[in-house]
């Protein structure tokens, strides 16, 4: 029986410094490496957030029993660095020959669960099926959690189907396990036939739709969760809504959900203002984003992120940058997102000095190793600032291979600097890649013309044919009023094309007066110039814009959302438009945001 100090320590689990004190009472009791001490002290340092002491108490115990290792294992399971638990297994099963029992072989699956490690989960399904306890329904719970999140929805299903007893929790797993992997129809139809939805179902659900990109569904179900009347105890499953609208850049729906944080008391909720922050910002509406992160009471490092992130993505590198400074004042420490905002700011407006430090700061500073992403940031600034051999020097030197992308980046930015010799080098290099996108296959047909290389262009058009590359098919979407529109390049829908051809043959004759020659250049079919300029005419932003200009009120900003990157002569376009009409324009396409107003844009030509 435990002493009444030895009693004190579960009484004390979640408070560092009431456990503590209780195992010293139990060191002078000298009862600190009899059990059950051992196990319920592991247990609880490891609830007190102490794993480290936890490990150590462990190494420390001269006799370790199975409680010792399930404690131990149970709470490397639920802890920051599940992958602790497997040198904790090996020397269970050697160094102690003690064999898995059922709270074990749970915990083992909980960490090849985390660990996204099918080989492990499917070795200890394995064990557990030749083991005495083949029937325990925790197990099974734990082993359908595992084979979820491993990817194998199917095998789940198995051992869901192969349990006697199923609780809410194991319903739930399987529910979130079919969602999480693209299987949402199964999922739908699971939650069903599910006894007993609660919330976390509901969330469960929404929250692997949300995640797999069929954030439509997800906002159905959220609509179809208040009208059962589900009480929203929590506020999870309001932020991840809040993000499917803004992958679905419905701004419209993100204000609604807004109003819904209001009303059900969650405003003051810290994962609901950052789900906030990032709707509007990917909505195109950096000022009601900064305007809820200045009201967020409690800033963790993810609302800060968020918002430096959104207002590099905006073209604000000023706010950006003074938003870092405050950041760092207040005590939040940045991290790897934090920094690729931060130099992807510094490239989209040019401040080379300050990216060469923030890229020195991120490694001397806070420990933080770059990423790819890191170094193709760092690249995309030398190489648009001119800095072309210097760029081209990192990349053979940075320790990751250079993708498509990167190359691509360099190789646009010789060409917009006129280097001749360096665009003819890198395109050859970028060629050996044989690339995926199709527009790199435009970008090099356009620098091998330039320079005269026809054998090349040859090469090139050849290699496009080979590999069966196609350009992806451009298509934007705008909200206007209550009215959500989808615009695929070249189709008009009957409903509006009078309307619209009108608007823009209208906008073409009074561009050409200011100047306007299309740049046809991006344009790959083999076409007369007429036919080019007509395909350019119909370009998707352009279609989408014009419609958010005869639906829209007088005065409101017009908001489009492109799949695709947004061509030299749309980029003109948008401008001279945003002149002509004196509105604004916010282009959201797959490289950064562009704001057009009197004829100029956020971007400064940087994109």
């Amino acid at each position: 029986m435990l002493s009444p100090a030895a009693a004190a320590v579960r009484a004390a689990a979640g408070s560092p410094a009431a456990v503590r004190g209780a195992h010293a009472r139990i060191l002078k009791e000298g009862l600190a490496h009899h059990p059950p001490a051992p196990a319920a002290l592991v247990s609880a340092y490891a609830k007190s957030r102490l794993l480290p002491d936890a490990l150590h108490l462990f190494d420390e115990t001269p006799r370790r029993d199975i409680y010792l290792y399930s404690s131990l294992l149970a709470a490397v399971s639920h802890s920051a660095s599940p992958e602790l638990a497997l040198p904790v297994l090996r020397r269970m099963l050697s160094a102690d020959s003690l064999r898995p029992d059922h709270f074990v072989i749970a915990s083992v699956a909980s960490v090849s669960g985390r660990l996204r490690s099918p080989r492990l989960g499917r070795q200890l399904h394995a064990h557990f099926v030749a083991s005495p306890y083949s029937g325990d329904d925790v197990v099974k719970s734990s082993l359908v959690d595992m084979y979820c999140k491993c990817g194998f929805p199917d095998d789940a299903r198995k051992v869901f189907d192969s349990m006697g007893a199923k609780n809410s929790v194991v319903w739930t797993a399987l529910v979130s396990g079919y969602a999480s992997n693209g299987r949402g129809e199964e999922a739908l139809q699971l939650f069903r036939s599910m006894p007993g939805r609660n919330l976390f179902a509901w969330t469960a659900l929404i929250s692997g739709l949300v995640k797999t990109g069929e954030s439509v569904g997800a906002v159905e179900l959220f609509v179809e969760l208040r009208r059962d009347g589900v009480r929203i105890d929590d506020a999870f499953v309001l932020s991840i809504v809040i993000g499917g609208s803004a992958d679905l850049a419905a701004s419209v729906l993100g204000r609604q959900l807004h109003g819904s944080a209001m009303r059900l008391g969650f405003l003051s909720s810290m994962i609901v203002g950052n789900a906030l922050i990032d709707m509007y910002s990917k909505c195109s509406d950096i000022l009601s984003a900064r305007e809820v992160f200045e009201g967020i009471t409690f800033r963790d490092v993810i609302s800060w992120t968020t918002m430096v992130v959104g207002e590099a993505q905006h073209g604000r590198a000023e706010e950006a940058l003074a938003l870092y400074d405050r950041m760092v004042l207040a005590g939040a420490k940045p991290n790897e997102v934090t920094f690729v905002g931060l130099i992807y700011a510094c490239s989209h407006a040019g401040l080379v000095q300050k990216g060469r430090q923030l890229f020195e700061s991120m490694k001397n500073e806070y420990g933080i190793t770059p990423g790819l992403q890191h170094y193709t940031c760092y690249l995309d600034l030398l190489s648009r600032s001119g800095h072309l051999l210097e760029a081209e020097e990192l990349m053979t030197t940075m320790p990751y291979e250079p993708d498509e992308a990167t190359w691509g980046a360099l190789l646009s930015a010789c060409k917009k600097y006129n280097d001749a010799e360096m665009c003819i080098r890198i395109a050859d290099k970028l060629l050996e890649l044989r690339p995926k996108d199709s527009s790199t296959y435009i970008l090099l047909s356009n620098v091998y013309a330039v320079n005269g290389k026809w054998d090349s262009v040859a090469k090139v058009r050849k290699c496009m044919i080979g590999l069966e590359i196609r350009k992806e098919p451009g298509y934007s979407w705008i909200e206007a009023g209550r009215e959500f529109r989808l615009f695929h390049a070249g189709e008009l829908p009957l409903d509006v094309r009078e309307e619209i051809m009108g608007f823009l043959e209208e906008m073409v004759l009074e561009m050409r007066k200011r100047g306007y020659v299309p740049d046809t250049s991006s344009v790959m079919h083999d076409l007369e110039e007429n036919e080019k300029e007509h395909h350019l005419f119909l370009h998707s932003e352009r279609l989408a814009v014009a419609f958010g200009l005869i639906k829209s009120p007088p005065g409101s900003v017009i908001r489009v959302v492109k799949n695709l990157r947004v061509c030299v002569d749309c980029h003109t376009v948008m401008k001279l438009i945003s002149e002509i009409t004196h509105r604004k324009i916010v282009v959201r396409d797959s490289s950064r945001f562009h704001h057009f107003e009197g004829g100029k844009c956020s971007c400064s030509e940087f994109w």
